[in-house]
């Protein structure tokens, strides 16, 4: 995964990379926002400050700060949650016992503990639920039980499974093209596959995340993105849905797993289009308004008012803990039925092995993408949505748990943290199934 799929404008982000490289030293205490003075005063002293265009707001250490703070830097949709009193989720803590577990992390001979493996992750957020009750909560960095956090390319997830919900109940043929649905997108590389190809991504297309190339897509992408005023000059496309009628085809479609934040852009508009909603209207009325959610949710927009489906959510910790609740029980929360079991055995049948293996996710191996999902095929049929620096909704059938992580790791790739997670899930899992 790259920092590109947050779709952050400007050269920002191309600083970041080279930043997070040279302070990757610090650890999670001494990078904690809290301990650096981060945003602290009134008014916090100009060394200390995190704005907006003027500050590389997602270098590391700052972006520690920045992942619970995106509605203060970039505007904003809400995701409702309605009216109704939330519906609290059951305790059964059990911290002492999961923060002495002890796994091996990939590649290493020297064991670790779920303790220090939540430090060696730059955890902010963690949360643990079995057999539907909370055994394990913890608050660290810029987070706390009362606010949000980036969730990153977990929003993917979010816009597969609302995808997936439409194409079960017959609202959304998955096998159809495109073009035939958004016809705007006829043109374009987009036009030419199938709803079923852009869900999993396995399209074709010419998109380049180059970081050291000034006109490599990513940059005119995050140009046609960005909230802000376009400079004087600027020619190019505006927003979200106006760059996407400009990818050009690359390879053929439903050869290989491509891993590119526009599909799932172009995904968010097929579904607005159909349900005649936008994303956050429609994540807020098919689950965040019957889910019993605690908080409101929001999603970064671009400067004409498009919610940012392939990056753009932040949410509370417990909330999505629900969301994983709602997959382990198979669209089932809390006595209710929000969305038919199938989507979730869709989702969990998963997708093409061959073409996923093209991509070389070498923590993933033997896995595959179904509907904006990472199934790992593994033993107990886990799968998860993930995000850039540590993110994670990881659903273990098997072990009837949920683990929602929220992270502000120095880099981008989960490749770089998958090593201390994977094994430590397992181990927490195989636990609780004895416990």
């Amino acid at each position: 995964m790259h920092i590109a799929h947050l779709g952050f404008s400007l050269l920002l982000l191309f600083l970041s990379v080279g930043v997070a490289a040279k302070n990757d030293t610090l650890d999670a205490a001494a990078s904690d926002p809290k301990n650096l003075g981060l945003m602290q005063g009134f008014p916090p002293p100009p060394d200390k400050l995190v704005t907006q265009p003027d500050s590389n707001f997602f270098s590391f250490p700052k972006l520690r700060w920045t992942v619970c703070h995106f509605r203060e830097l970039l505007p904003t949709e809400q995701v409702s949650r309605g009216i109704g009193a939330p519906v609290p989720l059951e305790y059964n803590l059990n911290e002492a016992a999961i923060d002495a577990l002890t796994f091996t992390p990939m590649g290493s001979s020297e064991t670790m503990t779920w303790e220090q493996s939540l430090a060696a992750n730059y955890t902010d957020g963690m949360l643990i639920i079995h057999q539907g009750k909370i055994v394990y909560e913890r608050y660290s960095g810029c987070l706390n039980e009362t606010g949000k956090h980036g969730a990153m390319s977990m929003t993917k997830s979010m816009t597969g499974l609302l995808a997936e919900i439409l194409v079960v109940e017959g609202k959304l043929d998955d096998n159809a093209l495109v073009s035939s649905i958004v016809p705007e997108l006829a043109d374009s590389a987009f036009g030419s596959a199938t709803v079923r190809q852009v869900m999993d991504m396995t399209t074709g297309l010419a998109y380049s995340e180059d970081y050291s190339d000034p006109d490599a897509d990513i940059w005119i992408y995050s140009r046609a993105a960005s909230p802000l005023p376009k400079p004087p000059g600027y020619k190019g496309p505006d927003g979200y849905f106006e760059y996407l009628q400009t990818v050009k085809p690359e390879g053929n479609h439903g050869d290989a797993f491509h891993y590119k934040t526009i599909n799932t852009d172009a995904l968010g508009w097929i579904i607005s289009r159909v349900s005649g909603l936008e994303v956050t209207e429609l994540l807020s009325e098919r689950i965040w308004r019957r889910m019993g959610a605690e908080q409101d949710a929001y999603i970064t927009v671009d400067g004409k008012g498009t919610p940012f489906a392939g990056g753009g959510l932040s949410a509370g910790l417990r909330d999505l803990g629900r969301i994983g609740l709602l997959m382990l029980n198979e669209g089932e929360i809390n006595g209710q039925r929000l969305f038919p079991s199938k989507v979730v055995a869709n989702i969990r049948e998963g997708g093409s092995k061959n073409a996923f293996a093209k991509a070389g996710y070498t923590t993933l191996e033997g896995g595959s993408y179904r509907s904006m999902w990472w199934l790992l095929h593994n033993e107990h049929g886990a799968y998860a949505a993930r995000g850039v620096h540590g993110q994670t909704i990881f659903v273990d059938p098997k072990a009837d748990m949920v683990i929602v992580r929220f992270a502000s790791y120095p880099t981008a790739k989960n490749e770089k943290i998958d090593p201390t997670s994977l094994p430590a899930y397992q181990a927490v899992a195989e636990y609780l199934m004895l416990d």
